[in-house]
């Protein structure tokens, strides 16, 4: 393997080409700073390489093995994190949330988590200028939070039927609900076009209507000068004698290869980057890199994601129109009345036929074998279904860890442990009741209930104590000053609410810190 950066020793070396990887690449570029961004994925052309095929797309998530222990179930590859340059925004909704300024001190407001080391209005500017570089679709009002739109580009149509008995049922409860913000063009836009509502958000965006750094963001980093080294599987990261990264060892179809860099950014998501860092340990750092506080791997969260089905006697047909086309935040803040802290996001959540069998396959009303399950997939057009995005508090015991088995590349596989605290199933019971309402009232009668979740976060939390914390404010390691951890890992709670807009912001903030330390 030749590249054009391998006897060199470049200004950054980006671990790891998603939502905050393809950020840093284009901002440190264009800052005219070398880049050469390695990603353990292809490189496809959405036109030939994505397909509506639920089966074959499959590969767009990342489903290397991973060990887990968790009494309920824990979902962690799939659509939990990308394989491939663009990473996870290949393959999700498009659901473009900022978090709400309570997010950020839930320690301060609700006595629980930890409060993170910079406010909302921190991000804001950076919220606002992912938004507008996006080109988000939204609705002209959004009720709750501290941004309420307008967005950039009009709401998306509501083609699907899903959406319009979500919004039918909250009205007949009283509940707000509205159109979804989503990174997904409502209009055309230069050389792509509006959504066609093919509905496969989930299979990669043929067309290009959905945003994905794939498309967006690393190729204007390829034009700034960044080079990009797709299907190379980093192994480590590499530390001189003074303590500092220097590069990291990668492997590319069997042989292994070197990158010296001045500065090191992990974007590799809330399982790989504790894992590399983990396996990255010296003499220097026995205990891992950038763990002189214990907390890399630790505080790992995910957000509860159940699913509500309920059959209707008109058809629904959910594979029409973009997965995610209504929600509602209207539970999103604590309430004291219900019993439990935080809160959550409903979406009505579009499903295509494999999704759905394999989640119903799970449902806690009665295990579906043989008939039975059979004739509920023949009913497949006559089910609607909602999803929520519940917060689930950052606890100590849930963690990534190496475990005794090892990959094909040498490295031991990630273990995780995970246990949801009564405060999370509170919220959940408390989410799926609502669920139940919102289709009850929109004339359907409930049938299955599927426990799941969705964004895996933390791990790598940041925060101002190097006791308690992985990384300052900027991602920076408090440990090694030109290490940088730049993805959710670094999340200190997990919200009510889609992570993607978060990370991107973040990963803005982060670029704009490093081109300021690079100038001075």
């Amino acid at each position: 393997m030749k590249w054009r950066c391998e006897n060199e020793t470049v200004d950054i070396v980006i671990v790891g080409a998603g939502a905050a990887g393809g950020v840093l690449a284009k901002e440190l570029s264009e800052a005219g700073l070398g880049v050469v961004v390695i990603d353990a994925g292809p490189w496809r052309d959405p036109e030939s390489d994505f397909a509506s095929d639920e089966l074959s797309m499959k590969r767009l998530g990342w489903e290397d093995t991973r060990l887990v222990d968790a009494a309920l179930p824990f979902v962690t590859g799939k659509h939990q994190s990308g394989m491939g340059i663009g990473g996870g925004t290949q393959n999700f909704t498009g659901v473009f949330l900022r978090f709400h300024e309570s997010d950020f001190k839930t320690k301060a407001i609700d006595g629980v988590g930890e409060d993170w080391p910079i406010h909302y209005k921190d991000l804001e500017p950076y919220y606002t200028r992912i938004e507008n570089e996006v080109s988000v679709s939204g609705p002209k009002h959004f009720p709750w939070g501290n941004f309420q739109g307008p967005y950039p580009y009009p709401a998306l149509d509501s083609l699907s039927p899903n959406a319009v008995l979500f919004h039918k049922g909250c009205k007949s409860l009283g509940i707000q609900s509205t159109p979804t913000p989503l990174a997904i063009l409502s209009t055309p836009l230069e050389d792509r076009s509006s959504c066609t509502n093919r509905g496969f958000c989930l299979q990669g965006c043929m067309t290009n209507a959905k945003f994905s750094t794939l498309i967006m963001h690393i190729p204007k980093a390829v034009q700034a000068g960044a080079e990009i080294l797709a299907d190379c599987r980093v192994t480590q990261i590499e530390v001189n004698d003074y303590g500092h990264a220097c590069g990291v060892l990668f492997v590319h179809e069997g042989v292994t290869y070197r990158q010296r860099a001045k500065t090191v950014i992990l974007c590799a998501h809330a399982v790989e980057t504790p894992r590399l860092l983990l396996h990255s340990a010296t003499p220097q750092f026995p205990n891992g890199l950038a763990n002189s506080s214990g907390w890399v791997g630790r505080a790992i969260m995910t957000h509860s994601s159940n699913d509500v089905y309920a059959k209707f006697e008109e058809e629904v047909r959910l594979y029409k129109g973009t997965p995610v086309l209504a929600s509602t935040q209207e539970f999103y803040e604590t309430d004291s009345r219900r019993g439990f802290v935080r809160g959550y996001t409903l979406h009505a959540h579009g499903s295509r036929p494999i999704e759905m069998a394999e989640g119903i396959r799970k449902a806690t009303e009665a295990p579906l074998w043989g008939s039975s399950f059979r004739q509920a997939m023949q009913d497949y057009n006559y089910y609607g279904r909602l999803k929520m995005v519940g917060e689930v508090l950052p606890a100590w015991n849930n963690h990534v860890a190496l475990s005794d088995e090892k990959d094909e590349y040498g490295m031991p596989l990630a273990s995780l442990s995970f246990h949801y605290c009564e405060n999370d199933l509170k919220l959940i019971n408390h989410a799926v009741e609502n669920m139940k309402l919102i289709l009850r009232a929109a004339g359907g009668e409930i049938a299955y209930t599927v426990p799941d979740t969705q964004h895996l976060m933390g791990g790598c939390r940041m925060g101002n104590n190097p006791m308690t914390s992985v990384v300052n404010s900027y991602g920076q390691s408090h440990d090694i000053p030109n290490l940088f951890i730049c993805d959710a890992s670094v999340f200190v709670t997990s919200s009510g609410g889609n992570p993607t807009l978060t990370v991107m912001a973040l990963a803005a903030r982060t670029a704009d810190y490093i081109i300021d330390l690079a100038s001075s």
